[in-house]
C-alpha cells in the first residue's frame, strides 16, 4: 500500500473526507429529527477521498527512469 506521492493530491483527498464527514455530522445534529444524511454521498465522498490518498497523481506514469531522469528501454 503506497500513499499519494502528490502533496496536492493527499491535500484534496483529505480536505473530500472531512467535507463529508462535516456534511454528514451537520445533518445528524442539527435537532430537526426529519433531517436524514445522505450515506450514499458520504460513502462516495469517502472512497473518493481514499482514492485521492492513495493515487499516485499525474507525475507518475510508472516507467523506469535512470538516475538523469530519462526512460530505461
Amino acid at each position: 500500500m503506497t500513499i499519494s506521492t502528490s502533496k496536492n493530491l493527499t491535500i484534496l483527498g483529505i480536505l473530500t473526507i472531512l467535507g463529508a464527514l462535516s456534511a454528514a455530522a451537520v445533518a445528524l445534529l442539527d435537532g430537526d429529527p426529519s433531517t436524514n444524511p445522505a450515506w450514499e454521498a458520504t460513502f462516495l465522498a469517502l472512497t473518493t477521498g481514499i482514492g485521492m490518498i492513495m493515487g499516485k497523481g499525474a507525475a507518475s506514469t510508472g516507467g523506469t527512469v535512470d538516475g538523469s531522469g530519462k526512460p530505461v528501454p
